[in-house]
């Protein structure tokens, strides 16, 4: 009996896995492993809210392999020595795995690929699994990956995608040992509005956003901006553990058709855009893209007002709150938080992806680490040194006030949008409200980021 291995990473998922179908296929039998990677938890990868995101999505992992008369292994400690043990117990010929961009996941192919030489057995890497484009699938005539959107954009749609791939219908497991399944009422630490994790559970959430014709993906393109609507899909998690397919979000998105599916597959390349350049350029994720000669600031209690959402910028602060609350926040509070350390306090971008990292269920090293980038002036971006003006933007996107009132309850008695400015308010009524004056004032904060970059800055709202 010919067996091969299917080393699940962040594919976590039966539906649309050509992965698993190529494994399937070449072999009468096949391992589904996971290890519980020790290398990953050291370099801070165990951060609680995708710790138990994490065991979620195993947990449904493995109940969907049950179903088709298989099993999930799992294996605890370092990847390459736990997938050559388990080639050695099996006999396996191939192992497959989905291809990644980070460092660490070029690092892991490349040593897969040494330490099953000796065992003679192949390591297949494919591509399409993660993203619905694989990086380097488009580049530039002139280089090895865009830099800019636009044009990546242009030739992602043009390049088309590849056809979607159903569920298997049975998985042939060969007896193998394996440790128990991590649960999440394991995990301590958690953000306790953290969402479920699972196939089935992105799977249903996909299902019904589809078809919320009041609200969901046909409300997308007018509503994804207001953050008190809340007119997101809430996917991102499910992307970043693969269990949903982009390659199938983007298909089903097309086929509802309409200004917010058209938007919402924007949205879904701009996630490819950031796999591609950190594919091409790995440090990215830790140095700048474009460096700018920062010298940034490091005030600790500044720092920490800003993670605890106490900066007396109720905007930020509501989005900070959230995400403490739920390990996810709105794109658009990410935005303006982001903004607000980098180029209102000055501090270095890499403190806040840092943070977000450790609390985001969705914390995707590409797209954190990029976007931050972006934020901080030291990206991709075209305009490295825009300062949003957080209080403008929050007039526009949380008009009446309900996502600050939400989320900054000591800021509910103020009606309508005066709450996105209690600094207005007389000391007395100000003093009522138990809420810290603003650390710095925007426009104190704009000229000493100007000042830094030696430049005159422009502000946007």
């Amino acid at each position: 009996m010919s067996v091969a291995v299917m080393l699940f990473t962040s594919d976590l998922r039966l539906h649309d896995q050509p992965a698993l179908h190529a494994a399937l296929r070449g072999a009468d039998a096949v391992v589904p492993l996971f290890v519980l990677d020790r290398d990953i938890r050291e370099a801070g990868g165990g951060a609680p809210n995708r710790r138990a995101f994490l065991a979620d999505c195993l947990v449904s992992l493995n109940a969907g392999l049950r179903e088709r008369g298989g099993r999930l292994i799992i294996r605890t400690g370092n990847v390459i020595e736990q997938v050559c043990r388990v080639v050695d117990e099996s006999g396996a010929r191939a192992v497959h795995i989905a291809a990644g961009v980070s460092a660490y996941a070029m690092r892991r192919e490349a040593r897969l690929r040494i330490a099953l030489k000796p065992l003679r057995c192949a390591l297949h890497v494919h591509d399409g699994v993660v993203t619905a484009l694989p990086p380097g699938r488009v580049a530039p005539a002139d280089g090895d990956h865009f830099a800019e959107f636009s044009p990546y954009f242009r030739s992602w749609e043009a390049a088309g995608l590849r056809e979607t791939i159903a569920a298997p219908d049975v998985v042939e497991v060969p007896e193998l040992a394996g440790h128990p399944l991590p649960r999440r009422a394991a995990v301590t630490g958690l953000s306790p509005g953290l969402a479920m994790g699972g196939e089935v559970e992105g799977r249903r959430r996909l299902s019904a956003w589809l078809a919320d014709e009041s609200g969901g993906m046909s409300m997308y393109e007018d509503g994804r901006g207001e953050l008190s609507a809340d007119a997101t899909s809430r996917l991102s998690p499910h992307l970043h553990f693969g269990t949903l397919s982009a390659t199938e979000l983007v298909q089903r998105s097309r086929d509802k058709g309409g200004p917010g599916a058209a938007s919402f597959v924007r949205q879904l390349a701009w996630r490819d855009f950031h796999h591609q350049v950190l594919a091409a350029r790995p440090a990215a994720a830790h140095a700048d893209y474009r460096t700018r000669g920062d010298k940034w600031r490091s005030d600790e209690k500044e720092i920490e007002a800003w993670k605890e959402g106490r900066t007396g910028c109720p905007i930020v602060d509501a989005a900070m709150r959230q995400l403490l609350h739920e390990g996810w926040t709105h794109h658009r509070g990410r935005l303006l938080a982001a903004g607000y350390l980098t180029k209102t306090l000055y501090v270095d971008w890499r403190i806040g992806a840092r943070h977000f990292l450790e609390l985001l269920a969705d914390g995707d090293l590409a797209s954190n680490q990029l976007n931050w980038q972006s934020a901080a002036g030291t990206g991709t971006g075209p305009r490295p040194d825009r300062v949003l003006s957080a209080s403008a933007q929050a007039k526009r996107f949380d008009p009446r006030g309900e996502y600050v009132r939400r989320w900054v309850p000591e800021l509910a008695p103020l009606a309508g949008p005066a709450v996105h400015e209690p600094w207005k308010l007389d000391g007395l009524e100000r003093a009522r409200l138990d809420y810290p004056d603003p650390l710095v004032d925007e426009s104190e904060g704009r000229a000493r980021f100007e000042r830094a970059r030696g430049l005159y800055v422009s502000q946007d709202g």
